[in-house]
């Protein structure tokens, strides 16, 4: 079979037609158009391209022989009256119509930007989380944005004023350094210290700001009996992302870390992301002196978008809808699938031409 005897029945088929052929012979099929793709089923191996032609002369044969079956018989009895259709609804509405209109650019940076000053007013699990702090552990599991810092801090203010040591541990230095910053402010200079791999600073401060390894080693001298004269007074643990408890590598420091962390203790555990918190607060109650007390929704304070900037410097919405709920479906923009098509079709494109 010729090139212009193949390109002429390949652009008989349709779209759906001719990724039902490319499945298994080209690469992500489904983001190329028909004339993308027809060029790129030309361009197959002989081998691939023999099998192709095969499959496409036998597909022809099967619509031909589906079209001789439907065709109308031209015997009389065959002959039926045309039935009656429903009288026209001028005011009827194609289902299609009630779909809403994709959001522009200026709908989804709507809001963006520095907020209008006013009066905070803690939300109802903020204040359950830190009056459960007094008796059990506690887990917050809420979206980013939400206000888990408010708890932390909230929480360190009522341990410092029972002159109780706190120590915050991050999986970061860099967010160990930021942390140490912001609370300086908060609580003074002189309250606040950080010990870290690169870092000791004021390290006698009754808020100590450290990475977790640094905590679970300071854990195991305890074990050792070297015990550190801070952990006698130790009133709070605050784990921030402690969703890297479940990662294959550094979440074994996550849980001997709370598995030594001294009985007195409250342990405050804050995270975005974790898939299954109430099972780690099973595990909590488990193993600890006291229950552990899990606080978890998915509201997002802060709504989440997504926009798709084009190398080019184009920009759009990524989806139809402005703001990305959980739990629904989304569908791409088409702005962003037609910048998208261009992209591949000017870089994969670009590379099997060669």
């Amino acid at each position: 079979m010729t090139d212009d005897e193949l390109i002429g029945i390949l652009e008989s088929l349709s779209l759906r037609q001719l990724h039902h052929l490319a499945r298994g012979r080209v690469h992500r099929h489904f983001r190329l158009g028909k004339h993308r793709l027809i060029d790129v089923l030309l361009a197959l191996p002989s081998e691939s391209r023999a099998i192709l032609e095969a499959d496409v002369l036998r597909s022809q044969t099967q619509l031909a022989a589906r079209s001789a079956l439907l065709a109308p018989s031209s015997s009389p009895s065959s002959i039926r009256a045309p039935k009656k259709r429903p009288p026209h609804k001028p005011h009827a509405k194609h289902p299609l119509s009630s779909t809403p209109p994709p959001v522009t650019v200026p709908q989804l940076l709507e809001g963006l930007g520095v907020p209008l000053t006013q009066t905070f007013h803690p939300d109802p699990w903020q204040q359950e989380a830190v009056t459960q702090l007094a008796t059990t552990d506690v887990i917050v599991s809420v979206p980013t944005g939400s206000g888990k810092t408010f708890v932390a801090i909230e929480a360190t203010k009522a341990a410092l004023k029972q002159e109780r040591t706190v120590i915050y541990t991050s999986p970061l230095k860099a967010l160990s350094n930021t942390k140490y910053m912001e609370f300086s402010q908060l609580f003074g200079a002189e309250n606040v210290g950080i010990l870290t791999g690169d870092r000791r600073d004021n390290a006698q401060a009754p808020l100590l700001i450290m990475t977790t390894e640094i905590l679970r080693n300071l854990l195991y001298d305890a074990a050792s009996g070297e015990v550190d004269v801070r952990l006698n007074t130790l009133g709070l643990v605050i784990l921030d992302e402690s969703q890297y408890i479940a990662d294959p590598e550094r979440g074994v420091v996550w849980e001997e870390t709370i598995i030594f962390c001294p009985t007195q203790a409250r342990l405050l555990l804050l995270s975005a992301s974790i898939g299954n918190p109430q099972d780690l607060a099973a595990w909590l109650t488990s193993i600890r002196p006291v229950p552990c007390h899990l606080i978890h929704h998915q509201n997002r304070s802060v709504p989440l978008r997504g926009g798709y900037l084009h190398p080019s410097g184009m920009f759009s919405p990524l989806f139809r809808t402005r703001d990305i709920t959980k739990g629904q479906g989304y569908t791409f923009h088409p702005e962003t699938k037609r910048l998208a098509s261009q992209y591949e079709e000017e870089t994969v494109g670009h590379r099997n031409r060669r």
